[in-house]
């Protein structure tokens, strides 16, 4: 009996390991394209434009499948359904690497962006599900450090693979990683029921179809504009086609997205919280580069490594802040760390083309804190406020609002820094205006001041949580 109950308490930390490691290897893959991708479009004999899709066609199809793979998990298994999208993304990675033209390379990213979504809608779910309440902030404190870790070393380690190699190698790197975590998958990953459901496939096809038309729209704004036509009936079209998909779920009587999960309130605020946070995280993190780079005037590689700065601190703070949760309570931890966020989000504020390194720095610091605080914490609190038998689609729900803060936030962050800085010139302003850096700083002390007042909105969500837990 002893050594049944220490084989299963050494068997959820296996679990954790595989989990954590295909989480690490999507963040990773993420962060090196973003490196790659001028030496890829050289390369393949395409523009900027063009290339982009390497990126935008994977992240689309994650959130367009995320629901429907949480479903399935809930269906099929978390677990078969996690190791199906570890071969899938582990293949694609091989066929991406093996590309020879842009329209190739898409296609498998796109293949990649169904492994990747099969996956990551299941890892917080498959967590929830070994850990009990007492470890699992700890657990997903891990999981957090993962990612952190995972877009941290993207970077660089894409600038080595570049510099020594060829840009396929980006790709390769992933198939042993893959392999790895499915083979260890295939020995301790919990064995998943089989219920008696089926999948809503109408449901499933109004939701990825309103996703990329969604996506689309919101990617193609920043490269034509929100007035061109074909953006216009993009986002047309994925609002009805939202529209009618949550009306259809209404009516089904075993939807791909179980409304009534949105009943619960703790639910409800821990996805907001969630989402202002992605928001305001994303927004920050497309700012900062240009900060450093071309106001401070930092090269390339030092402002890389000091970029390092943010993911090394909440690749720390989580597992410490995940433990601490399980002790003191999630919604306090929350609380702490979205203050800190906000706080440093603040300072920001106040930089300007004359401010010392030290000080974006402690900026920079505030808000990597505020996040190793908050994420752990707050995953704890949506994942622990459904039963069992909706972990999947209460994680791939999670993804999927992470996913969405990630693009509004680059979406609102780049508008209102454009406009401000087009305010301050007296004429329409699409780039860094070179020899004005007072221009891009005016426009960058309005996205940080919107930015605190979204954390405010973030911070008044986990007062009323704390109240209502």
């Amino acid at each position: 009996m002893i050594l049944a109950e220490k084989n299963k308490e050494h068997s959820k930390w296996i679990i954790l390991f595989v989990v954590v490691l295909m989480s690490f290897m999507s963040c990773v893959d993420s962060s090196i394209v973003n490196v790659a991708l001028p030496t890829m479009a050289k390369k393949l004999s395409v523009n900027m434009a063009q290339i982009e899709w390497v990126v935008a066609s994977y992240v689309m199809i994650i959130c367009a499948s995320l629901l429907i793979f949480g479903r399935l998990g809930d269906i099929k298994g978390k677990s078969r359904i996690f190791k199906i999208g570890t071969i899938i993304f582990t293949f694609a990675s091989l066929m991406c690497g093996l590309s020879n033209s842009l329209i190739m390379l898409v296609i498998f990213r796109v293949i990649q962006g169904i492994g990747a979504g099969a996956y990551m809608a299941n890892n917080q779910g498959i967590i929830t599900q070994i850990f009990p309440q007492k470890e699992r902030g700890k657990a997903l404190g891990i999981l957090a450090s993962g990612v952190a870790l995972g877009t941290m070393i993207g970077a660089p380690v894409g600038g080595l693979i570049v510099g020594f190699l060829s840009w396929n190698y980006i790709f390769f790197v992933n198939i042993p990683i893959g392999i790895i975590a499915f083979v260890a998958g295939l020995q301790v990953l919990p064995k998943g029921k089989n219920i008696d459901e089926k999948l809503d496939v109408k449901g499933a096809f109004l939701y990825f179809i309103a996703i990329i038309f969604l996506f689309g729209s919101l990617i193609g704004e920043q490269q034509f504009g929100y007035k061109n036509p074909m953006i216009i009936v993009s986002f047309v079209l994925s609002i009805i086609c939202l529209i009618i998909f949550v009306l259809s779920q209404r009516k089904i009587e075993l939807p791909i997205l179980q409304l009534d999960i949105f009943k619960n309130n703790l639910f409800l605020l821990s996805l907001f919280c969630a989402l202002v946070s992605f928001v305001c995280i994303a927004s920050s993190i497309i700012i900062i580069p240009f900060y450093l780079q071309d106001t401070l005037k930092m090269s390339s590689s030092t402002a890389g490594m000091f970029m390092i700065v943010q993911p090394l601190i909440i690749a720390v703070i989580s597992p410490i802040s995940g433990d601490l949760a399980d002790k003191i309570g999630s919604e306090l931890l929350a609380f702490i760390g979205i203050i800190f966020m906000t706080i440093g989000f603040l300072f920001m504020i106040f930089l300007n083309e004359h401010s010392l390194l030290i000080d974006a720095a402690f900026c920079i610091v505030l808000i990597g804190l505020g996040q190793g605080f908050f994420q752990p914490a707050n995953n704890s609190l949506i994942m622990s406020t459904v039963p069992k038998n909706k972990l999947g689609i209460a994680g791939s729900i999670n993804s999927l609002v992470r996913n969405l803060g990630q693009m509004v936030g680059i979406t609102l962050s780049t508008t209102i820094l454009y406009n401000f800085m087009s305010i301050k010139m007296g004429h329409r302003v699409v780039d860094y205006v070179f020899g004005r850096d007072d221009v891009f700083v005016y426009g960058m002390r309005h996205v940080y001041i919107i930015l605190v007042f979204v954390c405010g909105v973030g911070i008044i969500a986990t007062i009323f949580r704390m109240i209502k837990g």
